[in-house]
């Protein structure tokens, strides 16, 4: 915020902030008029009123780190929030594919072991079979 020389007639000038022991921000201004914050919608409204109890320095204005989002902030940080998403998601795709492809490829080696297993135990049979059987000439 700059400030371009003397304020409006009716302007309020911000004093100093500080910060709370509750975690939310204080704004002192001049004068004898508090700033009250309403929630309604998406962003805080503030009214100037006067106070009910004594304050420090003039009027305060409380408002909570990060509530005064406005709806492109809040639209960016959604588009943000979704691209990290997708590329996490993308990540995760990539690896899933990697270990499947890695799975089939232990399967179709352990098929290829079998098959070769296979083939000499039937060889084996066929050897056995020829010894063992009665030979008729």
């Amino acid at each position: 915020m700059t400030n371009s020389g003397a304020p409006p007639p009716g302007a309020t000038i911000v004093q100093y902030a500080a910060p709370s022991a509750d975690g939310t921000q204080q704004f002192f201004v001049p004068g004898s008029q508090v700033v009250v914050q309403a929630a309604t919608g998406d962003m805080p409204t503030y009214q100037i009123r006067a106070p009910t109890t004594a304050l420090p320095q003039g009027v305060v204005m409380a408002a909570s780190p990060g509530s005064l989002h406005s709806p492109q902030q809040l639209a960016e940080e959604a588009t943000r929030k979704r691209e990290l998403r997708l590329m996490k998601n993308r990540e995760a795709a990539k690896e899933c594919r990697r270990r499947k492809k890695e799975y089939v490829k232990c399967l179709e080696s352990r098929v290829a072991v079998l098959e070769v297993q296979n083939k000499k135990l039937i060889e084996e049979l066929e050897t056995l079979k020829d010894i063992c059987s009665p030979k008729t000439d």
